[in-house]
């Protein structure tokens, strides 16, 4: 099954000060997806936003809001980011005890369920959870900051990802040192899903987004042939 192709913009890299138009901006530009990276200050080491925020970005755009909860624990704060206008809520594979309870709770909050692997957190966590899961996100920096360059390394991981989805209709997400110069390798593994911060944000205003969120999809359908 070939999932289409989707572009993620991470609001990280964002002009705070201006942040609804920046959401805006980026789905003018052509970003089916908007990422949004919530960090705890625990978990990783930096904090970003929470639900409020979220929930005052929500009316200005229809787009999917892909929310990437770098938080632990995760479980208590699942129906407040529901609440707040997120459409696919993802948790990571370490910041819980009970990850398969934590993809119940998002499912059975109406949302779709992803679930994040940090670089050196083998796919073997995921392999009996799979049949709750909509997106898998490979994380391929360190999570945390944004501006990483991308691990080697990640991109068999994206592969041996992309084989153990098989047939089931879960997106392939990759995050951290997403570009240009990488999508195709990234895309010719099996991601579907790209995240980018300071690929896309580097420049200011629909224009310039338009045209890295061009360049990079069409590098990623370059990689997927």
């Amino acid at each position: 099954m070939t999932r289409p192709l989707l572009i993620s913009p991470s609001i990280l890299a964002a002009d705070f000060s201006r942040l609804g138009e920046e959401v805006r901006d980026v789905v003018d530009a052509g970003a089916e997806w908007v990422h949004l990276d919530v960090m705890d200050g625990h978990f990783v080491p930096n904090i970003s936003f929470g639900p409020a925020v979220i929930k005052a970005l929500r009316p200005h755009t229809k787009a999917i809001f892909d929310c990437h909860l770098m938080i632990a624990p995760a479980d208590p704060y699942l129906a407040a980011f529901a609440d707040a206008g997120c459409d696919i809520i993802t948790v990571h594979a370490e910041a819980g005890p009970h990850l398969h309870r934590s993809l119940q709770t998002i499912r059975a909050l109406g949302k779709k369920a992803g679930v994040s692997l940090n670089p050196a957190t083998p796919l073997s966590v995921i392999e009996h959870v799979m049949d709750d899961l909509d997106l898998i996100l490979i994380m391929s920096v360190n999570p945390g900051f944004g501006g990483q360059k991308y691990i080697p390394a990640m991109t068999d991981k994206i592969a041996k990802a992309h084989a153990l989805i098989g047939n089931r209709p879960i997106d392939l997400e990759v995050d951290g040192g997403v570009t240009a110069e990488n999508a195709a390798e990234i895309a010719r593994a099996g991601a579907n899903a790209l995240v980018a911060g300071s690929a896309i944000f580097k420049g200011k205003g629909v224009d310039d987004y338009r045209k890295t969120v061009d360049t990079l999809r069409k590098a990623a359908e370059g990689g997927r042939g």
